[in-house]
């Protein structure tokens, strides 16, 4: 008889509060009002109903404007973004999410209902932190 393993789905270990923003803003602007520091990222939202969704991890920041000496005033975010952002579906067994994040070289990404909302932040810290141990 084979042993059930538990499944902790993505909507159980997902950060619900994150900043959306303006991909026209700048990278300033946007340090200044991030009021979700802890996701470690920002979303940036759709330009028009057939756009896509973008992210930036702050990583991206301190590689393309802090190591490259750029100014944070004179980049825009859509100029660091990476569009379109992989998103995650909040019913996925955590252990495919992290399979989908090593091998695709994420951090973090969105998670998106069904309707193409997005109603939360996963990263692979979550899933460790608050996920691995529900599994033992």
């Amino acid at each position: 008889m084979m042993s059930e393993r538990k499944i902790i789905r993505v909507r159980e270990v997902m950060k619900e509060k994150f900043d959306l923003v303006d991909g026209l803003s700048t990278v300033r602007e946007v340090l200044e009002h991030m009021h979700h520091v802890e996701t470690k990222c920002v979303i940036v939202d759709k330009r028009h109903e057939d756009d896509e969704y973008g992210i930036v991890v702050l990583a991206d920041i301190a590689r393309y404007v802090l190591a490259a000496n750029k100014s944070p005033d004179r980049v825009s975010l859509y100029e660091v973004m990476t569009k379109p952002a992989v998103t995650i579906n909040p019913e996925m067994n955590i252990r495919h999410a992290s399979a989908l994040f090593a091998r695709l070289g994420l951090s973090r990404a969105p998670v998106v209902n069904g309707t193409g909302e997005i109603i939360g932040i996963v990263s692979h810290t979550d899933m460790v932190l608050k996920g691995l141990m529900k599994l033992c």
